[in-house]
């Protein structure tokens, strides 16, 4: 298992279970926890520990079949969760109730247990709940590497005023409001 990092609740089955194949899932998963966080006003999988973040997943999602564990190398692991008390997980309609059911649709996808069998990002764009904002003319992914120009020992206040400088220039009107300015 992992080790403790803050962000823990957001971690794909695969980062728990010290999987080596790490990959664009990961951060469908840790999307679709995000997502179903704005649908519930709270975290989907609260988990203490990184047992206790799996046993979370699994009583959502319910216990995974034998096939959609292929993904874990090591027989031990599997062999633990096949071990685990057999659940058949909670309806995601009944955690989110007032949810679009094609958004519901979407979540389960970006949750799969499986990182091999979850919906890719460019698949999750084109998924009918998001048909009303996708815009095809973006459709098209980077050509090249996206490197950011923040070092790692940047202080909390440069940041804060990089994105200050960058919001101001899709609203400028906002550098009159003196109470919004970021500290310096």
């Amino acid at each position: 298992m992992t080790g403790y990092v803050a962000t823990r609740w957001y971690r794909a089955p695969e980062v728990l279970l010290a999987s080596r194949n790490y990959g664009q899932p990961i951060d469908v998963w840790s999307t679709g926890c995000i997502f179903a966080e704005i649908l519930g006003r709270k975290p989907i999988f609260p988990g203490t520990s990184s047992l206790n973040q799996l046993q979370h997943i699994i009583n959502v999602l319910g216990t995974p079949k034998a096939a959609n564990l292929e993904f874990i190398q090591n027989k031990k692991t599997r062999n633990y969760i096949q071990s685990l008390p057999c659940t058949s997980g909670t309806p995601l309609s009944s955690l989110f109730p007032q949810a679009d059911p094609l958004g519901l649709d979407l979540l389960e996808k970006m949750l799969a247990f499986n990182p091999k069998k979850r919906i890719t990002a460019a698949q999750a764009l084109k998924h009918p709940y998001l048909a009303d904002v996708y815009i095809t003319d973006f459709d098209s992914p980077a050509q090249f590497q996206v490197k950011l120009d923040v070092d790692g020992d940047s202080k909390f206040n440069v940041i804060r005023k990089l994105m200050w400088d960058e919001m101001l220039y899709s609203h400028p009107e906002l550098a009159l409001r003196r109470r919004c300015r970021p500290r310096r």
